[in-house]
């Protein structure tokens, strides 16, 4: 079951179960669409591996299997594209 972690580990934005803007990697390391395309050029800057549009949850499912609250921020300063 993938944990749906709700903010971007790099810029912390808030990434809901619902958003289409989340990125993960196999590890699940999560990243908004910006960071992921821009910062990291959609490969993920702690395993290598290749960001993707993170599935959603069907929101009928969330009240059983819900979204982490975990928030996690791991400070990525740059990835791969040089960003100002």
């Amino acid at each position: 079951m993938l944990e749906l972690r709700p903010n971007c580990e790099c810029c912390d934005a808030n990434l809901p179960p619902d958003s289409d803007a989340a990125r993960i990697c196999t590890f699940e390391h999560t990243f908004c669409a910006d960071c992921a395309d821009v910062r990291f050029e959609t490969a993920c800057p702690d395993c290598g591996g290749g960001l993707v549009a993170r599935p959603i949850r069907p929101e009928s499912q969330l009240h059983r299997y819900p979204a982490s609250l975990r928030r996690v921020n791991r400070g990525h300063r740059y990835g791969r594209a040089s960003v100002n």
